[in-house]
């Protein structure tokens, strides 16, 4: 950039002028900036008929990261990691059915369940011809990713796991009324689990267990738009469903295990250990059978990403240049 250096004080046009001319040139400098960043692009591909939403940001011949939400959100949760990721990497985040901008179709008409959940994400892959991928699982993301690494183990470079669980140890006091309603599927069991599904029960999912001090770093929209779309008509009493469902994903943690001790793919544990529903014991349990593992325990909550993003993303970004890259191009 060229300096423009006057002599004496300089009139008042030419310091209008030359301000003008240091916006001009900062507003360029932030656009080139702005546009040098990788897009995420959202879009969307019909499996069975359902509309799957997902967004997508880097090189189609790039490896492939899959990025799988937890619950209650959607692929939203990864708004601000896509672009720190897709420089290097082709990062994807679909939406289940019945999450996200995925449709919603009615339960008489769309299976809500675990398994099938698995199924479509398996078609969605197919769809996007995918065959090789690293797996981000969180939350939900944990059961169906792992699910699809036990159908097709080949397809798994590397494995990121931010509190998602695989471990009864894992599985905190909160789950108590769930395993009450796994173990009695009564009306009044199942009426319990609905206290989680209020507004203040999917805000409770972000900042419960967080240290006073992180709170402010927590965008509301986060949960207002989680709880705009589970108040759709129907959608509470799938997502109840699912809860009861989750005992399949409980009776498969011996098969995930066995998978995670025969393959032992490189795996990066990114872990908020303030999370009250997946403990600490549940993610040091992971080390057990991928002792390789890398562990790393943040002072964070159940969505680490809300607060402690730029820092994962680096884990993630070190992680991958490990992992996947070939030597020469870390």
């Amino acid at each position: 950039m060229t300096s423009l250096v006057t002599r004496g004080k300089p009139s008042r046009r030419f310091a209008s002028s030359l301000a003008i001319a240091a916006l001009a040139c900062e507003l360029s400098t932030g656009a080139e900036a702005k546009s040098a960043e990788p897009t995420v692009s959202h879009r969307a591909v019909f499996i069975d008929d359902v509309r799957i939403a997902y967004r997508e940001a880097g090189p189609e011949d790039a490896p492939v990261v899959l990025l799988l939400h937890g619950f209650p959100s959607s692929s939203f949760m990864f708004r601000d990691l896509m672009p720190r990721l897709a420089d290097r990497w082709r990062v994807i985040a679909p939406d289940y059915p019945g999450f996200g901008s995925s449709d919603f179709p009615p339960p008489g008409e769309y299976e809500y369940s675990f398994a099938q959940l698995t199924r479509t994400l398996e078609k969605f892959t197919s769809a996007l011809g995918l065959t090789r991928y690293a797996l981000y699982i969180q939350d939900y993301g944990a059961p169906i990713g792992l699910r699809l690494a036990l159908a097709h183990p080949e397809r798994v470079s590397a494995l990121i796991v931010q509190n998602g669980n695989a471990y009864e140890e894992g599985l905190s006091a909160a789950w108590d009324p769930l395993k009450a309603y796994w173990r009695n599927p009564t009306p009044q069991n199942r009426e319990t689990l609905r206290g989680w599904l209020t507004e203040e029960g999917i805000r409770q999912q972000y900042v419960a267990g967080v240290p006073e001090p992180e709170l402010p770093r927590f965008a509301p929209e986060t949960w207002t738009l989680d709880w705009a779309r589970l108040s759709r008509p129907g959608n509470v009493d799938m997502q109840i469903g699912l809860f009861g469902d989750y005992q399949s994903n409980v009776a498969l943690y011996p098969r995930f295990q066995q998978f995670l001790r025969e393959r032992r793919p490189p795996t990066l544990i990114a872990w908020g250990r303030h999370d009250p529903f997946f403990t600490e014991a549940g993610a040091r349990a992971w080390l057990r059978d991928v002792p390789d593992a890398e562990l790393h325990l943040l002072d964070a909550g159940h969505f680490a990403l809300e607060t402690r993003g730029a820092e994962i993303a680096t884990l993630i970004r070190g992680f991958l240049s490990r992992a996947l890259l070939p030597a020469g191009k870390h």
